[in-house]
């Protein structure tokens, strides 16, 4: 008895929080997979239907359009934030005055709310008035005094065509986080490497392309596994910026199309089976990505 009450003691002082994991985790999860086999709109009983709402996704345009939406966002944003943090940090980690001003305006963006950078960017990327195009106006018309051309600013959110590169845009305005991480990545590095590449007649960039990345690729590797995960869930700025996913559908996102249709339209057991067949696509990119890591993620603890 007296061997176990350490146990008990423990279980006792954790019951709080097994509890709310119970009910507000554990619980919703499983009546999620539940409800994804039976018709529910969270008024009138759940009735089952078998697996007629995941046979309906693949016949749905919209799901599918929603699919190829966030595939698109994802390729094209997680490599551009990724590629302007890390810039952004190799800059920070040079030898100059003020870099402690430099990293608070870099890091601020990352820390307002995503409601209120939302609307701002709102502003910024109207085709009348924001600032976005009031600075493109002037250096395109240079452009084509020079050039002969007739470019014009483009209609950030009013088109088709151009609404998901805006959101992109967006996305590399808040780097913050990742920047910071990466700028103690690269603390990190031991300065004997780079002496060593110095001396062995390596210039900036063979020092950067074999010394940095190499050892930076664990923190490499970590954002670009939460980037993924953060983009395939993509959806309070869609939401904000273009209601309804607007225009052509151009920004409906696979959460967004979730969201119409759990608290929209009221169909909760196919809401449900769009994220449980999210969950499923999301772990079975992250398997991927950790398979093919083998080869390019380096920790300075393994042996050679």
């Amino acid at each position: 008895m007296t061997r176990h009450r350490p146990l008990r003691q423990g279980l006792l002082f954790i019951s709080p929080f097994l509890l709310g994991f119970a009910v507000f985790t554990i619980y919703p999860v499983l009546a999620s997979l539940y409800y994804s086999f039976c018709d529910y709109n969270a008024i009138e009983p759940p009735r089952f239907n078998g697996g007629a709402h995941y046979a309906e996704l693949w016949r749905d345009a919209l799901y599918l359009k929603a699919l190829w939406n966030t595939a698109f966002y994802t390729i094209f944003a997680v490599p551009l934030t990724m590629l302007t943090a890390l810039v952004l940090a190799l800059l920070l980690n040079l030898n100059l005055r003020g870099q402690a001003l430099y990293r608070t305006i870099f890091f601020l963006p990352s820390i307002l709310p995503l409601v209120a950078s939302s609307v701002l960017w709102l502003w910024l990327l109207n085709p009348d008035y924001g600032l976005v195009n009031m600075v493109l106006g002037p250096i395109l018309d240079l452009v084509n005094q020079v050039g002969g051309t007739e470019l014009k600013p483009p209609p950030w959110l009013t088109d088709r065509h151009y609404t998901k590169p805006a959101l992109i845009l967006m996305s590399m305005w808040g780097v913050g986080g990742t920047m910071l991480l990466y700028v103690a990545g690269l603390r990190d590095i031991p300065v004997q490497l780079y002496e060593a590449a110095e001396l062995d007649g390596a210039g900036a960039w063979a020092r950067t392309r074999f010394v940095t990345l190499p050892m930076l690729s664990p923190v490499l590797f970590f954002t670009m596994i939460i980037g993924v995960i953060g983009a395939f869930q993509y959806f309070a700025q869609a939401y904000v910026i273009t209601p309804g996913g607007q225009p052509g559908d151009s920004t409906l996102f696979y959460a967004l199309y979730l969201f119409f249709n759990a608290f929209g339209y009221l169909r909760m057991g196919y809401a449900s089976a769009q994220a449980w067949i999210l969950f499923l696509v999301i772990m079975l990119v992250t398997l991927l990505m950790f398979r093919s890591a083998r080869r390019y993620v380096h920790y300075g603890f393994e042996e050679q």
